[in-house]
């Protein structure tokens, strides 16, 4: 389905995702090992500096897209003319198309997070929760397991390198994209920069981390409209009240047949047999 605005032009600025470093085992050998790289990108937006942010720089245009997006800087793709990125000198260009009202006074207030790479957000989008209406999803439990064995299956930059955290968009148990970057906050981001081009939106959608289930997080997957969130980690304390506060049905520990649902019960439909029928071939 192709979204019902112009789509903005993007360029496709790819760097390298790992390099090979001389590490010393427990053997006392000297070996290479591959590591993730890391690296800053400055955003502009209409030629004011917004932001810079630690990335991967796996799918940096994405970020940039969904980044703004879920600062609700923007309403969606279509509000954006370009994004050039230029790693020579690590920025992101972006031009929109009718500028963006009060960005001065919506971006004075800038939050650090707990994300990997110190993601931020800005402080407007706290006041802005109680306006958030989310989709009336439910979420079965076979459903959960399929996404846990569809990720345990999934290629990734982790299994290589490590140090990076994942993300991915599933419709029921099928996955439609999956991102890595450095800090769970830019997978996210990126994912939503990914819909945000597609024309799709959260009403049917589950997004899953591999990364905590921070404030920051739900934050962000609510204002992508996506009410189900699966971590194969835990829950802070804040990143709860939030789920509660907004519906969201947050759900931790996730690996194998084992989770944890911590809020919105209603969403999550119970097969309680799929867990106990596992619990007995593993015994």
């Amino acid at each position: 389905m192709s979204p019902p605005f112009e789509l903005p032009r993007l360029s496709q600025a790819r760097a390298p995702l790992t390099r090979e470093t001389l590490v010393l085992n427990e053997w006392g050998e000297e070996v290479f090992s591959t590591i993730p790289c890391e690296r800053a990108l400055t955003i502009y937006v209409d030629k004011r500096e917004l932001v810079t942010l630690m990335t991967l720089g796996g799918y940096p245009e994405l970020l940039v897209l969904g980044f703004l997006r879920n600062q609700r800087l923007v309403t969606c793709a279509g509000d954006v003319e370009s994004v050039t990125v230029d790693w020579e000198v690590g920025a992101a260009a972006v031009k929109t198309r009718k500028g963006i009202d009060q960005i001065a006074q919506r971006t004075a207030r800038r939050v650090v997070t707990t994300g990997c790479g110190q993601g931020s957000i800005f402080g407007g989008l706290m006041d802005e929760l109680e306006r958030i209406e989310l989709p009336p999803t439910i979420f079965s439990q076979s459903q959960l397991y399929g996404i846990v064995n569809a990720i345990r299956s999934q290629e990734s930059l982790y299994r290589q390198a490590g140090s990076v955290h994942g993300c991915a968009l599933f419709k029921g148990d099928e996955m439609l994209v999956f991102i890595e970057d450095v800090g769970r906050h830019n997978a996210i981001d990126s994912i939503a920069g990914w819909m945000s081009i597609k024309g799709l939106d959260g009403s049917d959608k589950v997004i899953y981390t591999t990364g905590r289930l921070t404030s920051e997080m739900v934050i962000k997957s609510a204002q992508m409209g996506i009410a189900i969130a699966v971590s194969r980690s835990g829950i802070t304390e804040m990143g709860l009240e939030l789920a509660q506060r907004l519906g969201l049905c947050a759900i931790g520990r996730a690996t194998h047949k084992r989770f944890l649902c911590y809020s919105a019960f209603e969403r999550l439909q119970l097969q309680s047999e799929l867990a106990g029928a596992n619990l007995r071939v593993a015994a």
